[in-house]
């Protein structure tokens, strides 16, 4: 399967080579998380437009980012953002970003994954960073279930599957050093879906995946 789930936040008009190295690995791609302006936008931008129809032509599915704030987000806002992903940029899925784990905020989530349904968007990744309560397991495609460095990954133990079987687990590891195996510690964890990134700091993911580097 499709291995490698991809949140590259830089402009394709700036890094054209890494968005090209992105575009040469379609065949190994879950999905590449768009995110224009921490999120679509406050209107179309051609660049990222023309970007995810090259995805699309790839058969790579184009994931919308939309930050949610943990509920705290005024829903009418989040919604605003995935139509605007759908209409502007045809993203075919969604990654809600700071997603809640608990049962309390579960009702805010189980609409925002209805109306993302209702709007076209066919897949659906939650990122939570951490395990979440079981329930939202119902709701999305993916559940992002760590994200921290690559430090504090190899101290995570693998967890007992908490999940039903057809519930993909992704795992996104920054601060990741040249010939680390995140692959096969993500398999150990649970996690068939996986990101690892070189950055660090407050801006990791303005660095591609190891391994789809462009040639210097």
């Amino acid at each position: 399967m499709n291995t490698l789930l991809v949140p590259y936040y830089e402009h394709p008009s700036v890094r054209p080579a890494e968005w090209a190295a992105i575009l040469a690995a379609a065949p190994r791609l879950y999905g590449v998380v768009l995110n224009p302006a921490s999120g679509p936008g406050d209107r179309p931008d051609p660049a990222f437009a023309e970007l995810a129809a090259r995805l699309r032509t790839a058969g790579v599915t184009v994931l919308g980012y939309v930050d949610t704030g943990y509920a705290r987000r005024p829903y009418e806002d989040v919604v605003r953002d995935l139509s605007r992903h759908r209409a502007w940029y045809g993203a075919q899925g969604v990654f809600l970003d700071q997603v809640s784990t608990g049962v309390r905020e579960f009702g805010f989530y189980e609409r925002l994954a209805m109306t993302a349904r209702i709007l076209g968007h066919d897949r659906l990744a939650l990122n939570h960073g951490t395990p979440p309560h079981p329930a939202y397991a119902a709701l999305a495609d993916l559940l992002v279930t760590f994200e921290g460095p690559w430090s504090t990954y190899l101290r995570t133990p693998p967890q007992p599957r908490a999940y039903p079987a057809g519930a993909l687990q992704a795992h996104l590891v920054y601060g990741v050093p040249p010939g680390a195996d995140v692959a096969g510690a993500a398999r150990e964890r649970g996690a068939a879906v996986h990101c690892a990134v070189p950055g660090a700091g407050a801006h990791p993911w303005g660095t591609p995946p190891r391994g789809l580097e462009p040639a210097r």
